[in-house]
């Protein structure tokens, strides 16, 4: 039932793109005969925005796994490089936060790290929407800046890196036993803003999963049970994803071969300084709007990667 909904869900898409493109023809026809140049521009702006439309519904078609309908979380933690690197940890959030509201996603930041001087040196955040997974799926992997540091008094070009890990959301009727003796949770002050009683009381939830060292943590609420809640729920989904990742480990290895990329691998390079470009290392996609990719624009390098990973999964 859950992938017929999806097949009439994507179905319905295309049937509406359709009649609206040919709405747009048929008036663009009409006007053209009539020489009336303001319906004319009103038709061209209708048919760009349409061009947009169709572009993501597009991209979402390429969307093939099990989970990729799902809500999903995204991890982000700063390399080595201290300052400069938490640095960009932080814009790195600002990046997949806009790109989220782009989407018309929720998100909400249920853990966080800050940095000693600036910035962050990790984050948890909780993205609710239809498809969430599908887009943010292939954003794991780590990231690499190249820029003049406004931290280097000598106006210096540095290279900071980061990384991004995103695991969906497990349904609740997907059974996952986990052993209590192969915990250890533990209880702290929440840090970073918040009211007197978030500050002042071990609210924070940490679980440490001892048979894989995966750990989750929660600090969003004032509720300690509804931060383990959320941290237990965490710890499914990275269970389920290790195992998903385990079954298709071969096709894993080939793929890698063929891209030349991986987990703990750098896939994307954004370059500041001396010139200004963002190129994803897997599909060598690249642009020179920096401050668009910054500001959340990754829909493209989205549909590139997506569009590389079912080709190569047919050629296996």
């Amino acid at each position: 039932m859950k992938e017929k909904r999806l097949l009439e869900t994507k179905l319905n898409s295309f049937k509406q793109l359709q009649s609206n493109l040919t709405e747009c023809l048929e008036l663009e026809e009409l006007a053209f005969v009539e020489n009336d140049q303001q319906v004319l521009g009103q038709v061209q702006e209708d048919l760009g925005k349409l061009s947009i439309i169709a572009g993501k519904f597009e991209t979402e078609c390429l969307f093939s796994g099990e989970f990729d309908s799902n809500n999903c979380f995204l991890e982000i933690n700063a390399g080595a490089g201290g300052t400069e690197s938490h640095d960009w940890a932080s814009i790195m959030m600002r990046m997949y936060l806009r790109f989220a509201e782009r989407q018309g996603f929720k998100s909400e930041i249920i853990h966080l790290i800050n940095g000693e001087e600036a910035g962050i040196k990790s984050c948890t955040i909780k993205i609710n929407g239809y498809q969430a997974y599908g887009w943010f799926r292939t954003e794991s992997g780590v990231h690499r800046l190249v820029r003049i540091s406004p931290f280097n008094a000598a106006g210096k070009r540095m290279t900071s890196f980061a990384s991004s890990w995103v695991y969906p959301e497990i349904d609740d009727n997907i059974a996952i036993t986990i052993d209590e003796k192969d915990l250890r949770i533990d209880t702290y002050r929440s840090s970073g803003a918040g009211g007197q009683h978030v500050n002042t009381t071990d609210s924070a939830v940490r679980i440490t999963h001892l048979p894989t060292n995966i750990v989750t943590q929660c600090q969003n609420d004032r509720s300690q049970h509804k931060n383990k809640a959320q941290a237990m729920k965490m710890l499914k989904a990275r269970l389920y994803e290790l195992e998903l990742k385990k079954r298709t480990d071969d096709i894993n290895e080939q793929n890698a071969s063929k891209t030349e990329n991986g987990w703990g691998h750098q896939i994307r390079s954004y370059v500041l300084q001396p010139y200004q470009m963002v190129k994803d290392l897997r599909t060598n996609h690249e642009t020179s709007d920096t401050k668009g990719v910054l500001d959340g624009d990754l829909e493209k390098f989205v549909s590139a990667s997506l569009s590389m990973s079912v080709g190569n999964i047919s050629s296996c």
